[in-house]
């Protein structure tokens, strides 16, 4: 098809010379220090078809050379890559981000009127500051949690691996070690990520890779709060040895007011009371999945009851702090647990066997001398108790033996020596 001299010229003029290309960190490769090769109207845009300049560069080692597949124009429009065609800020599919932020943005797809579209995104761009995107991207007021919990907080250089070998698939491949491609095994041909289409991506329809980003999102776990209406507190694990408290209370204080914060370095986790509920349920609800301080994902939880947190820490053998107790060897073991009822009831305080007599007498002694009226019953001398096998019943107090009674052993005539040492003394 002929186009006349005027539009023709407008044309050269809107073909693209760039200096560098909008790339994702991924994409772009971990060496600080790349080398492109750039080549001015090198290939046509896969999607608008004009010509634009070609970058191509080694994004590490033992990585395929890459280069750029879309013109920075069709790239500003969507907010993408120009290689991946990924969200630049959230690195995921487009139809997952316009999913979750819930964007209708209908491009043409004939040549007229794509070609219209693009003029007029054109000369927004031209007068946007370049900070935000431009078109229905552009007017969305914030983020979504869905998105926030499927991006990927670090780069994906696994994507930037050579392609497999298709000849060492066969068993043709003579190369060896120096072959640049993959020796791997190919994944399932019926597997619907082997058959992904740029324009497709580009568009948002039927992108296998958002399909099954999707489902995953759809099968997330969710943070339901307890039953217990007094819990206010939150659990969030994971902080290392960067994060303190008050990155914590800058990050929580925008739900609510808060009473308390609780640091364990030990177990390098926190705990984060508020005062009301309201709060705590903002707090969780904003927080979960999607915590990022300092560079770290941490995770949040609700926090327990005190009864629920004690019979735990009984039955784990735990201390107050969350540390393990262990057994001190030679320790008495429990004492056994009450009688249920009053007839099984008994006397038995020392845990004697049964051969042992329960019973207890008490012992009515004389009233010492000067004393006419006895005391009742109960307010007297001390009670001995009969002990059975465990040993004779102690001796009488010294005032209450008869005379005569020997009460000292050196006393005793039977003992060893005594005869031989009263006829040496005599």
């Amino acid at each position: 098809m002929a186009t006349s001299l005027g539009s023709n010229t407008y044309n050269r003029q809107n073909w693209e010379d760039a200096d560098f290309p909008i790339l994702c960190q991924t994409c772009l490769g971990e060496n600080p220090y790349i080398r492109m090769t750039k080549e001015k109207y090198g290939k046509e845009c896969k999607i608008c078809a004009r010509p634009f300049t070609v970058f191509r560069w080694c994004p590490g080692v033992r990585m395929r050379f890459k280069k750029t597949e879309v013109c920075q124009t069709c790239s500003k429009m969507k907010n993408v890559c120009q290689t991946c065609l990924l969200d630049l800020e959230y690195g995921l599919p487009i139809q997952v981000r316009d999913t979750g932020l819930a964007v209708k943005d209908d491009m043409p797809k004939s040549d007229v009127n794509k070609e219209y579209y693009t003029q007029n995104m054109e000369r927004e761009i031209q007068t946007s500051d370049g900070t935000r995107p431009v078109g229905q991207l552009g007017k969305v007021p914030g983020s979504s949690d869905m998105l926030l919990k499927l991006a990927r907080t670090t780069p994906y250089y696994k994507r930037n691996r050579p392609h497999i070998c298709s000849f060492w698939v066969k068993g043709e491949c003579k190369r060896g070690e120096e072959c640049p491609y993959r020796h791997e095994k190919p994944t399932d041909p019926d597997d619907p990520l082997a058959d992904q289409n740029i324009k497709d991506r580009y568009y948002g329809i039927n992108d296998p890779v958002a399909d099954k980003l999707l489902k995953r999102a759809s099968a997330m776990p969710r943070l339901d709060p307890p039953e217990d209406k007094t819990i206010t507190t939150l659990y969030v694990g994971g902080l290392g040895d960067t994060i303190t408290e008050m990155d914590l209370r800058n990050h929580f204080y925008q739900f609510g007011e808060i009473r308390t914060t609780t640091i364990v370095q030990r177990q390098q986790c926190a705990f984060i009371q508020f005062a009301t509920r309201q709060s705590a349920e903002l707090a969780a609800e904003k927080s979960f999945n999607k915590l990022i301080i300092n560079g770290r994902r941490l995770t949040v939880k609700w926090g327990r009851s005190q009864a629920a947190r004690g019979k735990e820490k009984d039955r784990d053998g735990l201390s107050e702090s969350g540390m393990k107790l262990e057994l001190v060897p030679g320790l008495p073991g429990a004492l056994p647990p009450p009688p249920s009822s009053e007839e099984d009831t008994s006397a038995n305080y020392f845990n004697l066997g049964p051969s042992t007599s329960p019973s207890v007498m008490n012992m009515s002694l004389p009233p010492p001398p000067g004393i006419t009226n006895p005391p009742p019953p109960g307010f007297g001398p001390p009670m001995f108790h009969s002990m059975g096998s465990m040993g004779p019943p102690p001796p009488p107090p010294m005032s209450l033996r008869p005379p005569g009674q020997i009460h000292y052993p050196s006393q005793d005539p039977q003992r060893m020596g005594a005869h031989a040492s009263r006829h040496g003394g005599s």
